[in-house]
């Protein structure tokens, strides 16, 4: 444990205390770069329910891809979108017993385009876990998957039925990263924020490149706890509660995390290899247990937070913006809240946080966010609309 502490302080280091102390609350709300921001619906011919990610592959199609919460991934195109259809159906495999269980997350393999594979991650019932598995495009047809193609990388079992995590995202070194919530119930009852033993409450980093059969991915040789005993080698970061959804900025790599909170604070992180995001010890920049006072030691702390005023409840992480069409938003991490639908920016230089503005009050059910090869970027709305933002003078 020693050797561990060690190599978590060493890490927030190698960040910058410099971020810390420069973290800017998010209740100042400064005006907004330029202009005023709003969202509008695109798409509004379709109308999806639950919807939990919208993800573009890297391809020649111009499909679009929405995955709903009970087991179903759509696919529209771009260009036209009159009408969405099935992609794939595994609902009958799909646990949707829990308000946050379902299907989950989506990443496309970055040489879709050549081998059609996919991955999924969904909650699987008897006995429940997260299950991580890659489907492949039919053979004779490939314009659709093969549902009996399904190869079950990885299977986590869940003690209770909410943090979940889900999030799938490829990094730009080529590897898979997978988010993995506390495990549920309240205040992490089970430890598992801080117990490297277990693969809850952390981002995964694994390479799904060699996959030939169940389980059969490997571990990057400088994955942190390679060599730790008692550790799993496949923790890239933890001390997460909920991490449901994160993203790489297509421009600088960073990993950015919007980690749910548990009833006061809502949390954004920049992940750190080996970091430690100090789950249950703090919530936000706040003791949580004990609440009177905390060991902090080792522990990267968030680069911002908010409290649960003004009917916000849960954070759902964004994606640094790219796009062309906003140009005052460029290189700003947009994120929201699930409850109030509040949509802020944050600046961030690469070294500390120069500003956190609240950008539009939309009063959307914010489940999830999405961009397309572009760089635009899509706001999921639970009750079925997909929205944008625009810029109005």
């Amino acid at each position: 444990m020693k050797r561990i502490v060690n190599h978590a302080r060493i890490m927030l280091l190698m960040i910058g205390v410099v971020v810390l102390v420069s973290l800017l609350a998010c209740d100042s709300e400064p005006t907004p770069p330029a202009g005023s921001i709003q969202v509008e619906r695109v798409f509004p011919d379709l109308s999806f329910q639950e919807m939990t990610n919208l993800v573009q592959p890297d391809d020649t199609s111009g499909l679009i891809f929405i995955t709903g919460q009970r087991g179903v991934i759509y696919a529209f195109s771009a260009n036209n979108p009159q009408q969405a259809d099935i992609f794939l159906d595994i609902t009958d495999r799909v646990n949707r017993g829990g308000n946050e269980e379902g299907l989950l997350g989506l990443a496309f393999d970055p040489d879709y385009q050549e081998n059609g594979y996919f991955y999924v991650y969904y909650s699987a019932a008897d006995p429940r876990r997260s299950v991580l598995s890659r489907f492949s495009l039919d053979q004779e047809d490939t314009d659709v998957p093969d549902p009996q193609s399904e190869v079950i990388i990885m299977e986590v079992e869940q003690p209770f039925g909410n943090h979940n995590g889900g999030q799938l995202a490829f990094g730009p070194d080529g590897y898979l990263y997978i988010g993995l919530g506390d495990g549920g119930s309240a205040g992490d009852p089970q430890g598992n924020g801080q117990n490297l033993g277990t693969l809850l409450g952390s981002i995964l980093r694994i390479d799904v490149s060699g996959l030939s059969g169940p389980g059969d991915y490997e571990i990057p040789a400088d994955n942190p706890f390679v060599d730790t005993a008692g550790a799993r080698a496949e923790i890239w970061a933890f001390g997460l509660r909920n991490p449901w959804r994160f993203s790489f900025d297509s421009e600088t790599g960073l990993l950015w995390v919007g980690d749910v909170g548990q009833g006061s604070w809502e949390e954004i992180d920049i992940i750190a290899k080996g970091a430690n995001y100090g789950w249950n010890i703090m919530e936000g920049l706040h003791c949580y247990s004990p609440a009177s006072g905390c060991d902090q030691s080792g522990l990267t702390l968030p680069i911002a937070e908010y409290d649960h005023s003004q009917g916000r409840c849960s954070i759902t992480g964004g994606y640094v913006y790219r796009g062309d069409e906003i140009p005052s938003l460029q290189g700003y991490y947009l994120y929201g809240d699930y409850c109030s639908g509040d949509i802020w920016a944050l600046a961030y230089d690469g070294s500390v946080l120069t500003e956190n503005t609240l950008l539009t009050r939309s009063g959307l059910s914010i489940t999830s966010f999405g961009e397309d090869l572009a760089g635009k970027l899509y706001i999921l709305e639970r009750e079925g609309g997909i929205y944008t933002l625009m810029q109005t003078e």
